[in-house]
Order: structure tokens, then sequence, then C-alpha cells
């Protein structure tokens, strides 16, 4: 019987580069394992475009849902999705499936590798929001060139993510945790996640919390990204300024990154599937290895994470073995450059290695990425203690080529005696009673009724009469009830309203 510390970890090869890359990985894994009494049980799994062209329009079959059911642990290569048609994205529905709500990406100066801030410090990390947001992808065309995504945001799906954050950086022996939002101009959303960073700040001292806006932080990052240590942010603004990280330390080919839920955790490389690289035996897997020592740590492999981390580092910092995109940085002959296969060896000739001009991996702190295990309000608690919502209006979203003032009017005599006609409003701006200066007509006008008579309950009755009367000047396609909590409207006004 063997003695063997044996670990079962799902491996989706992935698209594209991906299955060199996932190979790459798993020899440097193997033979780190090997030398340290470790074992690994690799279950092999699809998803992706291979995935689609069998017709599964999921891009994830059972099969594959079943293994990491089982492993509760992934290792993924890239996965390529259609851009602006076809299927939903295979790597968001893999998250979603199995909630993993936290995704974490670490930008690190790396010895050998130049960039435009080399010597600044840069080493922080992106917490993105992994579920919710308008990576929902919950899209409708309401006219035939009229387009909507709905941003969904909640303070469950928030607080669990910042949360996330506070406690990695108090694992981290990091010091400060930046909430970045659009909170200025998305009121409810945005400023949700921003309000909820801020409310739990108090219970993780003594790490120092800040907001930025996005814009900012954007400008900040380019400007002296040293000062960021965690930045958390929304799924899609998250995304975007990770990818900034990437940027500012060599780029996508050394991004690593990790999705975290309660039971189950996917680590995956932030590059995509480059398929014109695909079977060349060129591409970096630099990011994927990265990525696997994120999932050594998380398996409790600390040790093994360490050394394959600092082989790399020793790799890369030698610079006798590098591939070809980091000699292209370089200024060098790409033709000096070595193999994916050959970039591998020296990181394999290398593990024991440690660097000499960046710390090793075991002088930094040795965070656990498990979730805190806080308990999240129940449903039930939270209608409790915010009060029963009212009904005052509701938002009738119609299409028409009518002008403003002429839909307005027809509207306003349509509202009857329980309800008035507040405004008509085009892409958010007020366009009736009083028209924009500068108007073009998009096809589509939100109509907001409220009722007259504040203190009688608004039924559905009444809004399906309403609604009624409405369909017969234009065909509506959207509704959205108006509610106040408490007398405070849970919904925004309109410019200009």
């Amino acid at each position: 019987m063997s003695n063997l510390r044996s670990h079962a970890v799902t491996i989706i090869p992935g698209d594209g580069v991906g299955p060199e890359v996932a190979l790459a990985t798993q020899r440097i894994l193997d033979a780190a394992a090997a030398r340290a009494g470790v074992a690994f049980d690799w279950e092999e799994a699809e998803a992706g475009a291979s995935v689609f062209l069998k017709g599964d329009q999921t891009g994830v079959p059972q099969a594959t849902r079943d293994s990491i059911d089982r492993t509760r642990v992934a290792l993924k290569g890239p996965l390529e999705t259609p851009v602006g048609f076809g299927e939903k994205s295979a790597n968001v529905t893999l998250r979603k499936l199995f909630e993993t709500y936290a995704n974490v990406r670490p930008a690190r100066e790396l010895p050998g590798i130049p960039s435009r801030y080399k010597g600044e410090g840069v080493d922080m990390i992106v917490v993105r929001e992994n579920i919710e947001d308008l990576y929902g992808g919950i899209e409708h065309l309401q006219a035939h060139d009229v387009a909507q995504a709905l941003k969904i945001i909640t303070r469950k799906g928030s607080e669990k993510v910042i949360r996330f954050a506070y406690e990695m950086a108090l694992r981290e022996g990091r010091k400060k945790v930046t909430i970045a939002s659009k909170a200025n101009i998305l009121k409810f959303t945005e400023g949700m996640f921003k309000n909820i960073g801020e409310e739990l700040a108090p219970e993780y001292a003594p790490i120092e919390a800040n907001h930025l806006i996005i814009d900012n932080v954007a400008h900040q990052m380019v400007k002296d990204p040293a000062q960021f240590d965690v930045i958390v942010a929304t799924n899609l603004h998250g995304d975007i300024i990770s990818d900034l990280a990437s940027g500012l330390i060599g780029g996508l080919g050394f991004a690593s990154s990790a999705n975290y839920g309660d039971g189950v955790a996917i680590f995956e490389a932030v590059h995509g599937s480059a398929p014109k690289y695909a079977g060349k035996n060129v591409i970096n897997p630099t990011a994927l290895v990265l990525s696997a020592t994120m999932m050594l740590r998380h398996i409790g492999e600390l040790d093994l994470a360490d050394q394959v981390e600092d082989a790399v580092l020793t790799t890369l910092e030698e610079g006798k073995a590098l591939p070809q995109d980091v000699v292209r940085q370089k200024g060098g002959d790409v033709e000096a450059a070595v193999s994916t296969t050959g970039f591998t060896e020296a990181v394999i000739e290398n593990l024991g290695r440690k660097p000499t001009s960046v710390p090793a991996a075991a002088s930094r702190p040795r965070p656990s990425a498990q979730n805190p295990h806080k308990r999240w309000p129940d449903g039930e608690a939270r209608r409790a203690e915010v009060g029963p919502a009212t009904v005052i209006g509701i938002d009738i979203f119609a299409e028409t080529l009518m002008s403003p003032a002429e839909f307005g009017t027809k509207l306003a005599a349509l509202a009857g005696p329980e309800f008035e006609l507040r405004i008509v409003s085009a892409r958010g701006t007020v366009v009736w009673p009083k028209m924009s200066p500068a108007f073009d007509h998009p096809g589509f006008f939100r109509s907001r009724f409220v009722a007259r008579d504040k203190s009688k309950v608004v039924t559905d009755e009444a809004l399906f009469a309403l609604i009624a009367r409405v369909t017969g000047v234009a065909t509506w396609f959207h509704l959205e009830k108006l509610r106040s909590w408490n007398g405070e409207e849970g919904f925004t006004r309109a410019q200009g309203e």
C-alpha cells in the first residue's frame, strides 16, 4: 500500500493552446510531487469549444460537472467562447454552476520580466465578484435595435466576496483593501456594493479600508500601482482591472487566477485560448503553472506550492530558457526562445532551487483560501429587518416612434383616477413633460406612472388595467413595479426628473 499523499483533481485541458499549457503544468506538478511523496489522481474532463461542437449548448457536459463534484477542485486551461454571437461562455458557466463567487487574481512583479513599473514594488491582488452583475448574461432585444442587459447585485453576493477580500487580506498580512465601484452613477447596484464594503470594514481592523470610483482605480493603477494591496470589485469592473493589473507586471502570460466557492475551487490562467499558436509548442505556460501553485495552497500542499513557485521564479530570473513572449518583451531574437516543452523542462530542473533577486515563496505569509464561513442573513430575517414593500407605481417600457409630446399627452389621458403620468424618459433622460434640448429618438420610451393618492394601496388589478390601456397606444415590452421600503423609494430618478 502506497504511503503517498494523493489528491484527486479534475483537469480540463481546454481549447487552442490549452492542452499544451495544461500538459506542461501537469508535468511540473507531477515532478515536484514525486520529490515530496505526493501524487495527483488526474481526472481529465471536457469543456468549451469541443463540447459546443457536439451540440451541448452549455459548454460543460454532465460528466465534467460530476467530476468536479467528486474532486471539489479543478485545474483548467483556457476555453474558447464566440464573441458577440453563439453560446454563453463556458468559463462563466463553470464558475456559476459551482457558485465560485470569489475570483482572485494576483499581480506581483516577477524577476527577469521587463515592465514599465520594474522595481516599483507592484504586488496587488484583485478580488472580483464572480457570480452576479452583468455576467448573469440576462439580455433582451426590447426592439429590433434596442438591447438591454440586467445588472444584478445582491446584498448576500456582495457581502460574501467583500468578506472574502478582507479575510484574505488578514491571512496574507496585507494592510489595505480598496472597494472599487461606480456608485456615483449606479446608486443602487454599485452603491450597495460600496456601502456593504464600508459597513464591514470595522469588523476587520487593523485592515485599512477605502473606497475609490472604478475610473480612479484604473487611473491610479497606471499612475502609481504600488499603492494598491487588495482591490475588491464587482464582476465586470474586476474583470477589466485585473487584466490591467497583469499588464503592469509583464502581461497575461503571467496572470494566474483562482475561483473560490464554499465547497469547490477552480484554477485557471487568465489568458485566452490563442488558437493561432495552438500546436506550435511556443506558448508560455507560466500563468497556469502559477495558478496551480494557488491550487496547491488550497489543498494544503504549502511546501509543494513554494517549491513550484520558486522553480518558476528561478527559471525566469536566470533567463537561460525563456518562452517567445518573454524574449520578445526583452527585445531579443525569438529564435533564441525555448519551446513550451523546453521551458517546462527548465522549471523541472530548477525544482529545489530558490530565486536570489526576489524573496523566495516561503518568506511570504502562507494563506489559506478557505471561505471564512460567515453566516449570511437568511431572506426572512432580512425582510423582517427592512419591513414590507409598498407598491407606489409602475414603469412601462414601450416601443413607439411617436414624438415625446404626442406619446406623453396620450398616456397622461389614459392614467385614470388612480395614477398620474410623472415623466416619459428616453435612455434615462426626461423627454416629457419637458423636452430634452438635444433629443435623438431611440424608438422606445419609459413611462413612469405613480399613484395619485399615496395613502391607498396600489393593487395588481389597478396596474393590469393601466397596462391594458397603455397597450391601446403602444406595444409595451418591459414592466417594473415601483416600490418603497419604510418611505424610501426603491428606484432611481431619471436625469431631469
